[in-house]
């Protein structure tokens, strides 16, 4: 049986092997789309709504409801605050299940005070969740975008481009692949924010459905590609 002292240099090498492997994806990605720099809108307010608004929807429909809410100079939270649902729904409609997403709206805006750091991020993450119609995505896209919190979002395009590049089953949990993720990458806030945008980049790009695996920056490490392609 190793001694102590091995197994822990064994696991830091395959820490370490791991570090590499992820952050040489994050390269191939960063070389072939460039830097994102934006996700959600230019200020934290935008961010917060359009958080809630791209639930269940395409980024596409959500930019139609961020614009009539930017014509009608209402793209804020202190301006949603003073909203009726009914009201609010109207201009968001574009984004879809508008009454849900008036709700959840007005409710987060009247929970969030965006200008303040929150003293636990654990604590801070355990409160945005207890909110109706909060999940993991959306809590973490505010934590991320918004507050500066080093944790990496997980959605449905990371699962997809990590299980066929062989990293995890296409069935792990969100918790499982977030904690798996930043048990790998440095806590970096600007690289979790960067590789979340180029993940989403490289699933609208080559990592679709029907995946288009010819000129992916990413086919000599994908187990997927190597099997399509055999």
């Amino acid at each position: 049986m190793a001694d102590y002292g091995s197994l822990c240099q064994r696991y830091q090498t395959h820490l370490n092997r791991m570090t590499k492997h992820l952050l040489k994806i994050y390269q191939l990605l960063l070389e072939e789309y460039g830097l994102r720099n934006k996700w959600f809108g230019e200020t934290a307010d935008e961010i917060i709504i359009g958080a809630i608004l791209t639930q269940n929807t395409s980024w596409l429909n959500v930019e139609k409801a961020l614009a009539n809410l930017r014509t009608a100079k209402l793209l804020s939270l202190d301006a949603i605050r003073k909203m009726e649902p009914s009201e609010l729904a109207q201009y968001i409609r574009p984004s879809g299940y508008h009454n849900q997403k008036s709700a959840r709206l007005i409710a987060i805006a009247n929970a969030l005070t965006h200008d303040v750091i929150p003293p636990d991020p654990a604590d801070f993450r355990n409160y945005l969740l207890s909110l109706k119609g909060i999940g993991p995505e959306t809590a973490d896209c505010i934590l991320l975008y918004t507050y500066h919190i080093p944790i990496f979002v997980i959605d449905a395009y990371t699962i997809r481009i990590f299980s066929r590049l062989g990293l995890c089953s296409d069935k792990i949990t969100y918790h499982d692949l977030q904690n798996w993720f930043m048990q790998f990458l440095p806590v970096d806030t600007k690289l979790n924010n960067e590789f979340h945008a180029l993940i989403i980049k490289h699933a609208k790009t080559h990592c679709l459905k029907q995946p288009k695996c010819v000129s992916c920056p990413l086919q000599e490490l994908c187990e997927y590609a190597v099997n399509t392609t055999e």
